[in-house]
């Protein structure tokens, strides 16, 4: 009788019991996930290092370029003084919209080019490529939109403060270069200051980073609209080109 209670005994310890080969696979499984897990995080912590590098030249480099552009024009206004021209900039290439008008009788053709401009919503702003087509159809959108040529200043304001990224069709906050490496690396754009020079200069890969970027949400300018609100801007009302007054307003409905 106490050999059996001895037996049971030692059958009832921990060291005796065998463990199911499922909780053993489970922890195997387990302990490679987290191993796995560790070495992603490592060789994301590497590669953001070795990029810092890279991301800090480049930036030092479009600051060079941007002084560079503004002497040349600085340059040929004195040059055509001088001369007793006038100097006549070029055309733009850029133009940051925004819609200031709702929908009611809104015509169809006008309601799709808002759609493909993406500008569904009372003060959404984009930015978008001059050129024939485009223009074209910002002159049939006149009576909805106002726009005009911004400058670098207000496309980094917009980017850094108002820029949201579409990542598997969600609006995310651009809070880190890793997340715009990630949606526009292939493109060779690794940070947000990459994303501002190729907006603001209208680079090769414009398209895909126009498109990574979320429609800006913008609020109603300070002090209010004109009086006149929706008259033509050299009318006296806020619709239409009103060219460089845009980074006026943009500061404002930031």
């Amino acid at each position: 009788m106490a050999d059996a209670s001895k037996q049971k005994t030692e059958a009832a310890t921990p060291y005796t019991v065998e463990v199911p080969e499922t909780l053993l696979k489970k922890r195997r499984q387990t302990q490679a996930a987290r191993e796995k897990k560790l070495a992603a995080a490592f060789a994301a912590r590497q590669k953001r290092r070795d990029n810092s590098g890279v991301t800090f030249k480049r930036a030092e480099a479009y600051v060079k370029e941007y002084h560079a552009k503004e002497r040349e024009i600085i340059d040929a206004k004195r040059a055509a003084r001088a001369a007793g021209d006038f100097y006549v900039p070029s055309q733009p290439k850029l133009y940051f919209v925004i819609r200031i008008k709702g929908i009611h009788g809104v015509a169809p053709k006008p309601r799709k080019i808002m759609q493909l401009f993406r500008l569904l919503q009372i003060n959404n702003g984009i930015f978008i490529k001059a050129n024939k087509a485009t223009l074209n159809m910002l002159r049939m959108i006149q009576p909805w939109v106002t726009y005009g040529e911004p400058n670098l200043k207000t496309v980094r304001e917009l980017i850094y403060k108002r820029g949201y990224g579409k990542i598997n069709k969600q609006r995310v906050p651009l809070t880190d270069n890793a997340l715009i490496e990630e949606q526009l690396g292939k493109y060779d754009i690794l940070s947000i200051e990459d994303l501002i020079h190729e907006i603001y200069t209208v680079g090769p890969n414009f398209k895909q980073a126009n498109n990574f970027l979320w429609p800006f949400k913008l609020n109603n300018p300070t002090r209010g609209w004109r009086q006149r609100k929706f008259n033509h801007f050299v009318e006296g009302g806020d619709l239409g080109n009103r060219e460089s007054g845009i980074n006026a307003l943009v500061h404002k409905m930031t």
